[in-house]
């Protein structure tokens, strides 16, 4: 939760750091992905608060985030509600099995306190987060439960976390491993503080979605809200181009600090948002010292991050364990000709995987049956493969091994592999 970096002009340099921010897009899981997938490209159009409750001072959209850019909030407090409803199916619980597992394949330490196995908890369902923090080296954010809590803790060059269902604890040391650069965020070969990868805060969501500019986006301010107890402004930022996913996106900044209090990402198929976080509670008087101390409790389960067991998956194939939280690497290095196709809000990230598709109903038995009753079945110039569909992201799986994915409509989806052909 580190102030926000002002990026709010493009130039050349900038563009081609769009791009590659595009690229990397795809690296993240849900909800990570989509809000890099879906916001890449935000165009400034300028607009004017009208009439509203409360009564604020015009402002146009271009000064609204730069206040946005220049805010500086370095202590603050508070409780966020964030639901999240992609209209996945229900799995019985599998996913969580899997996001484990994908954790542990993925370089992961093995223990349920590590922040990467706890990502794909975010994507579904309604959660209440409690933040904290006391400038950069001191961050805090609990994950809370009926009858358990989640917290990572970040103190200094220590990054504690604990999930007291398990009674676990992960912890690394950045000072130790080296792996902190300059604004405290994990670099390198080492571990790093594995939090700093899930936006899960407005702020985080808000910058997500502000980080590059072109013309293919309407911005506008949209009114006034109080948000917390809290006068705030609405930033609407909406697509210009036909055959998005992504309906809209609301950012609710403070009138006084700039900070985003709500983000409300809604589809353009209509309905219930699939992303809406926001603050019920928030105070900037610096927290407690106390906030940020952590002990292991006793009888707790300690993995360091540093630890052998932690790298393996990088150490394996002889990796420098750079790219994803606990040296994982992103699809630009772990598959063949990752590029994206379009530009804008129509952006399709495409990668061949090097093998063949899913398994059919006949080769697959059992398992090919499952995948297949998931997605929709397609066919075109480029073959025949299967879409998997969110309300926002949805991907195509071609039978010879090609992915397509973004949000994007399943014609969209189609088109762009038959053109690749």
């Amino acid at each position: 939760m580190a102030p926000y970096e002002s990026d709010d002009s493009t130039t050349g340099d900038e563009a081609d750091d769009m791009h590659a921010g595009r690229r990397k897009a795809t690296r993240y899981v849900v909800p990570v992905a989509v809000v890099g997938l879906a916001a890449a490209t935000i165009g400034l159009v300028p607009a004017f608060a009208g009439s509203g409750d409360p009564d604020l001072p015009e402002v146009s959209a271009q000064q609204l985030i730069e206040k946005i850019a220049a805010s500086d909030v370095q202590q603050l407090s508070g409780t966020v509600k964030i639901s999240t409803d992609l209209g996945l199916p229900d799995l019985g619980g599998l996913e969580n099995s899997l996001g484990g597992a994908a954790a542990g394949g993925r370089g992961g330490s093995g223990s349920s306190a590590d922040p990467s196995s706890k990502l794909l908890e975010l994507a579904s369902g309604t959660h209440t987060l409690r933040v904290a923090s006391d400038g950069e080296d001191k961050q805090k954010l609990s994950l809370l439960d009926k009858a358990a809590e989640y917290s990572v803790i970040h103190n200094g060059d220590e990054v504690w976390a604990y999930d007291s269902a398990s009674n676990e604890v992960y912890h690394t040391d950045e000072a130790a491993s080296g792996s902190a650069d300059s604004s405290g965020k994990g670099s390198g070969d080492g571990p790093k503080d594995r939090s700093k990868d899930l936006p899960a805060t407005p702020k985080d969501l808000a910058e997500e979605a502000l980080k590059a500019a072109d013309g293919t986006t309407s911005v506008t301010v949209d009114g006034t809200a109080q948000v917390a107890g809290r006068d705030a402004y609405k930033l609407l930022i909406k697509p210009k181009q036909s055959g998005s996913t992504v309906g809209a996106i609301s950012v609710a900044v403070d009138a006084k600090t700039g900070l985003p209090l709500k983000f409300t990402l809604t589809p353009a198929s209509g309905g219930a948002a699939v992303v809406d976080a926001g603050f019920t509670e928030v105070s900037f008087s610096k927290p407690a010292a106390s906030t940020f101390d952590f002990e292991p409790p006793k009888g707790a389960k300690v993995t360091e991050g540093d630890e052998p067991a932690a790298r393996d998956h990088a150490d394996k194939g002889g990796k420098s364990g750079k790219g994803l939280p606990g040296g994982t690497e992103g699809p630009g290095e772990e598959f063949q000709g990752l590029n994206v196709i379009g530009e804008g809000w129509n952006s399709i990230a495409r990668f061949d995987t090097g093998g063949e598709g899913l398994p059919t109903q006949e080769a697959g038995g059992d398992a090919g049956r499952f995948l297949e009753s998931l997605g929709d079945q397609v066919s075109g110039r480029f073959g025949s493969g299967t879409v998997f569909s969110t309300r926002l992201v949805n991907a195509l799986i071609t039978d010879d091994g090609k992915v397509y994915a973004g949000a994007v409509t399943k014609d969209a989806l189609v088109k762009a592999a038959n053109e690749a052909k």
